[in-house]
């Protein structure tokens, strides 16, 4: 990475959960917690992501890059249909609107009971990575799950500072990732 770049796990934990959206997103953090000391599982809970052969695309993108570094992915179940009810009625928000906040709320909900139940102290996401999303409302969606499972902190880390968007860019090229231009789910076509 070109410029440098601090990072401060909450607590000084060492072991952080990182729930990953897709490789693209995910390829600049995990180097930098890596390369900081932290050792980060990754935690893939998209059931946003249709039809499943985009998801399965997405997840062996992920798998890939996370075996070259030497990391553990956890994934989530797939629960598109109990996604589909949860953002119900938000069919026609627009992109960053409040379907996208309630997708955030959902899939990092169960990040955060994943971390509750398998001793996991700090939760971030790669979600923060994409100039797509808004941070207010990844921040909050975090902020929000975490609440509810005492123990588990939330870090809203801005992870498209300190070169980080650029490293991505790099990351992406070098590794030929699939790099999608939709979020995954059917609204955002």
């Amino acid at each position: 990475m070109k410029k440098t770049f601090t990072i401060d796990v909450p607590e000084g934990e060492k072991r952080v959960l990182v729930h990953a959206c897709c490789a693209p997103c995910s390829g600049a953090i995990l180097e930098a917690l890596i390369r900081c000391g932290i050792s980060p599982t990754v935690f893939f809970s998209n059931s946003n992501i249709t039809p499943f052969g985009e998801y399965s695309h997405r997840l062996s993108e992920l798998l890939r890059y996370a075996r070259e570094l030497g990391l553990e992915v956890v994934e989530d179940d797939y629960y598109h249909e109990e996604w589909l009810q949860g953002v119900s009625g938000l069919e026609n928000e627009p992109e960053r609107g409040a379907r996208c906040l309630r997708c955030f709320s959902l899939r990092l909900d169960r990040a955060a009971r994943y971390a509750s139940e398998h001793g996991f102290r700090v939760l971030t996401t790669t979600l923060a990575s994409s100039r797509w999303k808004d941070l207010s409302q990844v921040d909050a969606a975090g902020r929000e799950a975490c609440a509810r499972y005492p123990g588990v902190i939330w870090w809203g880390m801005n992870w498209r500072k300190g070169g980080l968007q650029d490293r991505r860019n790099e990351i992406i090229r070098e590794q030929g990732f699939y790099n999608q231009t939709f979020c995954g789910c059917e609204f955002s076509r």
